[in-house]
């Protein structure tokens, strides 16, 4: 039987099995994504080494790694789905509705994007949007995202700056008239509860996600006098606005619940943050027209922030 020459391909599902777990470096989570056991995406990377002659993934305990084959065969494979994504998302596109894919933080989507996407929807009928609000990095090319709205560090970050932020405290306007506890200066934190985000735990009493507002008010020492935890900014706001204690503010993403009444602050201390929100547009879908038009309306919208209240 004559051999195969050296560029027969593999089956293309074995390779899109091996795209998967490379991308994951998981079998487990590979398997999920393409609907079958963990143990058939084990065989098929099995059959695919084989295939090729050479290991493609170090073994290790409870943990994945490319060999250096591995990792050229995985970049090629990367590159050519997303080729194939493009062109099969060209040959759709005049014959369907736009559908344009975003990412971004649960924050941001929440209380600044999502209040706003109606006039977009409203302006650009033929067009979808697909939101996806978590804290991770979503890689836009291999997850089929054309933007991404991204929460990094001032002059850190990659992509078109959007809009900085700057934080102060928060609470609901019934909080001090029902309770009848002073709050007219930043000491008077003391007094309250303060809510934060749970991944900021921290035993010496100081939520982290407040500690950079306290130090630059001299209050470093400060302890609440009680403490409210959640897993989304999104949720420590919504409990502010239920008089449960007091949020740090991130404006402008909190500027729309100040200027309704909903929030107010109790004193002026605005502290400049140190992260600001940037936009990513994947290259391959740069040049789509819905890309394009939801990027020129976003910013539009940031530079028509109102202005803030007082």
């Amino acid at each position: 039987m004559p051999e195969k020459p050296l560029d027969h391909l593999p089956p293309l599902p074995l390779l899109g099995a091996f795209e998967a777990a490379a991308r994951h470096l998981s079998f487990t989570q590979a398997a999920q994504e393409r609907f079958v056991t963990q143990s058939a995406i084990s065989r098929q990377i099995r059959a695919l080494e084989d295939a090729l002659g050479v290991p493609l993934f170090e073994r290790r305990h409870r943990a994945l790694a490319l060999t250096e084959d591995g990792q050229r065969l995985y970049a090629a494979c990367a590159a050519a789905l997303n080729t194939l994504r493009v062109a099969v998302r060209a040959v759709r596109e005049p014959h369907q509705r736009q559908v344009l894919a975003l990412t971004t933080t649960p924050g941001f989507a929440s209380l600044w994007l999502i209040p706003r996407l109606t006039a977009f929807t409203r302006a650009h009928p033929g067009i979808d949007v697909r939101l996806d609000a978590g804290l991770g990095n979503r890689n836009l090319a291999s997850e089929g995202f054309d933007l991404a709205i991204r929460y990094s560090p001032v002059g850190a970050g990659q992509g078109e700056p959007l809009f900085a932020e700057s934080m102060l405290p928060v609470c609901s306007p019934r909080l001090v008239s029902e309770l009848g506890v002073p709050l007219s200066e930043p000491a008077d934190l003391a007094r309250h509860t303060l809510l934060h985000l749970a991944m900021d735990d921290d035993s010496s009493g100081m939520p982290a996600e407040w500690e950079p507002w306290l130090n630059a008010w001299g209050l470093a020492d400060l302890r609440p006098a009680a403490r409210l935890s959640f897993s989304s900014y999104a949720e420590a706001i919504a409990a502010a606005v239920a008089g449960q204690g007091v949020a740090l503010g991130r404006r402008p993403l909190v500027d729309a619940l100040l200027a309704s009444g909903q929030l107010v602050m109790p004193f002026d201390a605005d502290v400049a943050s140190a992260r600001a929100y940037r936009l990513i547009i994947d290259p391959a879908a740069r040049a789509r027209p819905a890309v394009k038009a939801f990027a020129q309306w976003l910013q539009a919208e940031c530079r028509a922030q109102p202005a803030r209240p007082a």
